[in-house]
């Protein structure tokens, strides 16, 4: 049995990062997935939600539905909210469908890693496979030494067609007279 290549999902001690860069990284992943759960949370059931969080630089990130604004003047029961029902119902039929093409991308999204993941594996599989070149001539068949033979007399009158056109364009220049060459 192969043994795990990851640790997978570990439980963490809930206390503060020490690391600035290292917080910072986990501060963008757990809003994102704050936001994804929220999203989740509204498609699936309707509900007004409004998030509220301050980086540790300071700078706020909010989610809101149907909007952060609407959800604060509920919660702070403001009645200055005077849109029609009409529009509201409007609004919110657009929102869930704004939320249906966010977690749609977010699908794609996911389906692209995994296709890079799948890429990459190939790409590093070709790496540790060795040149055509770098074949030994002992384990090649009949079939592959003759087109190890044309590979390599191709390679050869490329070789020489460039050699003979720098020899030719070296030859040229040295016949122009002194005072052509050096300006």
């Amino acid at each position: 049995m192969a043994a795990k290549k990851t640790r997978g999902r570990q439980k963490i001690e809930m206390k503060k990062i020490e690391n600035e860069d290292d917080r910072m990284i986990t501060f963008s992943k757990r809003r994102s997935g704050i936001y994804k759960k929220a999203s989740e949370l509204v498609t699936l059931t309707g509900a007004e939600i409004g998030i509220v969080v301050f980086s540790p630089s300071g700078k706020p990130f909010s989610f809101g539905h149907p909007s952060l604004e609407a959800v604060a003047n509920r919660f702070l029961e403001h009645p200055d909210d005077n849109t029609h029902p009409l529009v509201e119902a409007h609004r919110r039929v657009r929102i869930n469908e704004l939320n249906q093409q966010h977690n749609e991308l977010l699908r794609q999204v996911d389906e692209e890693k995994a296709r890079e993941k799948i890429l990459k594996q190939n790409r590093k599989g070709r790496e540790t496979q060795p040149h055509w070149w770098e074949t030994p001539v002992d384990e090649l068949n009949h079939q592959e030494l003759l087109q190890m033979d044309a590979a390599i007399d191709d390679l050869h009158k490329t070789f020489l067609a460039k050699l003979n056109e720098k020899t030719t364009a070296a030859s040229s220049s040295m016949a122009l007279p002194m005072y052509f060459r050096h300006k």
